[in-house]
């Protein structure tokens, strides 16, 4: 791809980006989130037209209509927001588009398709059911589906947009055996990821983009970390983690004996005044589970005291009431409302603030938006740009400051920095750092072991619904965390 133009509007999206790809090579593109890399992958697989500049696909010049297109060429994509369709079973995700029916008759082969998704999954070492339905399967294991439905394309070049972002270790592991085996095979792949460590362990080359631009090419062996991140975000960024400097106070909220229908079993924990409590545990701990528990979204039995009061029959609509933020892990599903706009959806949890009488003052929802804009560093053409055509980051600090706006005593953040580029997460640490400075509480759910030793007070570990443990920092380690994650002792 040579001098790739792309404007949006009056957004210059791209600006002359230059990006090459070698057969059995893994190669990095980098950036912060909305520096274009997945806008120049959209338009490789002809999602997007570009306005000026080149493709070359296997010596020819190239452009492609469509993703189908793209794909028959040999071209598949791993979306970041995955693609699956949560009504339909694990096979009939696995063949979407490419359905096998008995004929022209349009009746699906389901027992074919069964068996044939089955032998894919299990060759990337993956058990689950073809006849289960997708809405039943785990974050992780839907991006293995679209995984699978994408090696078994036999694709000479695989775009990888942040594959690893809700799998778990051993998941990764996986995916990472199949990326060595289809580089063995010639398969050129373009691996999308903010993970420094994933990219310096797999990727032989790394091309970043900054601000619609291409910075640079490297070599992996010949480059380093600091380097990366200086041609990322164009300065020396420092520490990964800031320096946390607050004292948490006296208890605010307390959890005594809380279970729920969803799997949490008698958890018991308290959070004091601008303290941040990390939540760690494998996937299927019942992190997720214990944070809605205590939000009141999923039924639960047990007692949910803050500032000392009682939360009774908790719901959503009483904890907002009470001081509590609840930063969802799917941004996409629960916390954006897409084909709206960026001032719209920080609006969306503070209506009681910024209208009366049922009646919504604009002016105060506009200056609201404006200063959580400039607040949280949103990059953005303005409050009035969809949500959905924004960057993964982007989207993930509007979820952030639509809580901000209703001042939280309580706040949970569910994955806060999952698919958010280096310079945007030290971003989100430092407004996490200046909202305990203030006294907000935090509650902290991350798959991230150096980011729960690196941000949190105290550590609270989980393994099968249980707490499992509750650390001081100083006293954990990575592997006293893991020991507890896996229910060792």
């Amino acid at each position: 791809m040579t001098d790739i133009h792309k404007s949006f509007g009056q957004v210059q999206v791209l600006t002359g980006v230059s990006f090459d790809l070698k057969p059995g090579e893994i190669h990095a593109l980098m950036g912060e989130n909305g520096a274009g890399k997945s806008t120049l992958m959209k338009i490789l697989t002809g999602i997007h037209a570009k306005d000026q500049g080149e493709i070359i696909y296997k010596g020819k010049t190239t452009t492609f209509k469509s993703p189908k297109e793209a794909e028959k060429a040999g071209i598949s994509v791993i979306h970041q927001e995955l693609n699956i369709i949560p009504e339909l079973t694990v096979a009939e995700n696995f063949f979407l588009g490419k359905e096998k029916t008995a004929g022209k008759t349009g009746i699906l082969k389901n027992k074919e398709m069964n068996e044939e998704a089955k032998a894919w999954l299990m060759e990337l070492g993956i058990k689950l059911d073809p006849k289960k339905s997708a809405a039943e399967c785990s974050v992780g294991q839907q991006q293995m589906i679209e995984i699978a439905r994408a090696v078994s394309a036999n694709s000479e070049v695989l775009i990888m947009d942040e594959p690893t972002a809700a799998l778990t270790k051993k998941e990764i592991d996986v995916l990472f055996n199949v990326m060595n085996g289809l580089k063995k095979k010639n398969v050129a792949i373009v691996y999308i990821s903010h993970r420094m460590e994933e990219i310096f362990s797999m990727c032989d080359r790394i091309t970043v983009l900054r601000d619609g631009a291409s910075v640079g090419t490297r070599v992996i062996k010949e480059t380093n970390f600091q380097e990366v991140v200086k041609m990322m975000v164009g300065r020396e960024l420092g520490e990964q983690f800031p320096e946390r400097k607050v004292t948490p106070g006296k208890v605010r909220l307390t959890v005594e004996k809380l279970s729920s229908s969803t799997g949490v079993k008698s958890a018991s924990f308290d959070l004091k005044e601008g303290e941040i409590l990390g939540v760690a545990g494998l996937m299927g701990a019942g992190r997720t589970e214990l944070m809605r528990a205590l939000f009141g979204a999923d039924k639960s039995s047990g007692v949910i005291q803050i500032e000392g009061k009682t939360l009774k029959k908790p719901t959503p609509k009483k904890s907002i009431r009470a001081g509590m933020a609840f930063v969802t892990e799917d941004r996409k599903g629960e916390g954006l409302i897409l084909n709206q706009t960026v001032r719209e959806n920080l609006s969306t949890a503070q209506f009681n603030n910024i209208s009366k009488w049922s009646l919504m003052n604009s002016k105060k929802e506009q200056a609201t938006a404006v200063e959580l804009i400039e607040r949280l560093r949103i990059k953005t053409s303005g409050p009035e740009q969809e949500a959905k055509s924004l960057s993964g980051g982007n989207q993930q600090k509007i979820v952030i400051g639509k809580w901000l706006a209703t001042n939280p005593s309580v706040l949970i953040l569910d994955e806060p920095t999952r698919g958010v580029d280096v310079g945007a997460k030290k971003e989100i640490y430092q407004i996490m750092n200046d909202l305990t400075a203030r006294g907000v509480s935090i509650i902290m759910v991350s798959s991230e072991l150096p980011e729960i030793l690196g941000m949190s007070d105290r550590i609270l570990v989980m393994h099968e619904g249980k707490v499992t443990a509750i650390m001081n920092r100083a006293d954990a380690d990575q592997e006293k965390i893991m020991t507890a994650a896996t229910g060792g002792e």
